[in-house]
């Protein structure tokens, strides 16, 4: 039997001795992600990627490993929201909660 899963995982790599401003070490970390072919978002405090579980942690596994080239720490965080047969949840699931709240949700 095959399942779709459609797996959103949100993750943020953090290099623990580069200071304060951290966007130029993010930068390359997103570059991976752009390449990578699958959905995502950058928000404020992580990136949410949208795929399958090989896909989306391969990803974060290289981008991981990309971080650790910049610092001799790096501290990763991953939330992971898997579903069975659902796929686009990326913006379905805003979308859902804006029909439900008959407004726009400001991102």
């Amino acid at each position: 039997m095959t399942r779709t899963i459609c797996m959103l995982a949100e993750f943020t790599i953090v290099p623990l001795d580069r200071g304060e401003s951290l966007s130029k070490y993010v930068s390359k970390v997103l570059e991976i992600v752009n390449k990578s072919g699958l959905d995502y978002k950058l928000t404020a405090m992580g990136t949410i990627v949208e795929g399958d579980w090989d896909e989306v942690m391969g990803l974060i596994k290289e981008c991981h490993f990309k971080m650790r080239e910049h610092s001799k720490r790096v501290s990763t965080s991953i939330k992971v929201d898997d579903r069975e047969g659902a796929s686009g949840r990326l913006q379905g699931k805003i979308s859902s909660v804006e029909e439900k709240l008959e407004d726009s949700i400001r991102t």
